[in-house]
């Protein structure tokens, strides 16, 4: 739920690429929301995140064909079209699944207690998403190692945008499927229930410091055959750039109503209300947790206060600190 705009956007070709075994499909708009990329591991069958090009995939389907599902993670972005394979297995980690389980559990793992919302988007579930329950066959966990025919696959916990988000290290290919760090200008999303801006920093630097040739991302370009280099920097210093923001904001005290129509995140009011005003404050209130566990802001009633706080950078990478 991170970003809506791809919408809107006029749509730019990425061309299929192949790096042995693994095929990057790109998804329709540049691989933007509502769409993602997706992942196919030729001689296995197995698709990773369904919601690239539908005719694609109906095409892949029977051509060279699909004999099992995985998710990076929950999100609907990245099972669009997990409908056109609902008789074939799925696996994803465990705790990613239960919101897969039902319209209700999707709403509860997101944090959306506004019923007109959750009305919302359990039309846009069903309609858009083609939102099904499912339950896996199988579980993903981080540290296994999967050997399948002709590739191996080494499975990496990358928590943080959601608790159970996984990325994916090809390993004879030097492959790496970084998911939805996906190293775009817009930064990273935690605003679920279980996510956490701390988890997804660190899940990052683990991303960055695995050696691989090529780097693949769930969204726009998705696809880096050099080092990504600044933009692992520049995507870790949007979430500075937005608590900064959001310390200025607290000069004076705020509700989270007030903060959210600041539009730190998405810096302007935008339709749908109920997808855009649901990310302002969901982020926002991530946010907002990280400082008052850090003792920087306190909540008398429904209204923040700042305490005597400086400016945030991000901090140095190790592995580049001596090069800035």
């Amino acid at each position: 739920m991170k970003d809506a705009k791809g919408l809107a956007s006029e749509p730019i070709k990425i061309e299929e690429k192949h790096f042995g075994p693994v095929w990057f499909l790109p998804g329709e708009k540049r691989g933007k929301y509502p769409f993602c990329n997706s992942i196919y591991i030729e001689g296995a069958g197995i698709l990773i995140d369904p919601s690239s090009d539908r005719e694609r995939l109906i095409r892949l389907r029977k051509d060279p064909g699909v004999r099992e599902v995985w998710l990076t993670h929950w999100h609907e972005d990245h099972f669009m079209h997990l409908d056109l394979f609902d008789d074939l297995p799925l696996s994803i980690a465990p705790q990613d699944a239960p919101p897969l389980a039902g319209l209700d559990l999707f709403m509860d793992a997101y944090g959306m207690d506004n019923q007109e919302e959750r009305e919302y988007w359990k039309r846009v579930l069903v309609e858009q998403f083609h939102f099904r329950p499912r339950k896996p066959a199988k579980l993903l966990r981080g540290g296994e190692t999967i050997s399948l025919d002709g590739i191996t696959v080494e499975v990496v916990a990358t928590p943080g945008h959601t608790p159970g988000h996984m990325s994916f290290l090809f390993r004879e290919e030097g492959v790496l499927l970084l998911g939805d760090y996906d190293l775009t200008p817009f930064g990273p999303w935690y605003g679920d229930v279980d996510s956490s801006i701390e988890g997804t920093i660190a899940s990052v630097e683990r991303l960055r410091n695995i050696p691989a040739r090529v780097w693949l991302a769930s969204h726009e370009g998705g696809v880096f055959t050099e080092e990504p280099e600044a933009l692992w920097d520049n995507y870790i210093q949007v979430i500075y750039e937005r608590e900064n923001k959001l310390l200025a904001r607290l000069e004076e005290p705020a509700t989270l109503e007030e903060i959210a129509s600041t539009w730190i995140v998405y810096r302007k009011p935008r339709e749908p209300k109920a997808f855009y005003e649901f990310g302002e404050r969901a982020i926002m209130g991530k946010h907002l947790e990280k400082l008052m566990n850090e003792g920087k802001v306190t909540l008398e009633g429904d209204q923040f206060f700042l305490g005597n706080v400086r400016t945030i950078t991000a901090p140095a990478s190790p592995d580049t600190a001596n090069t800035r």
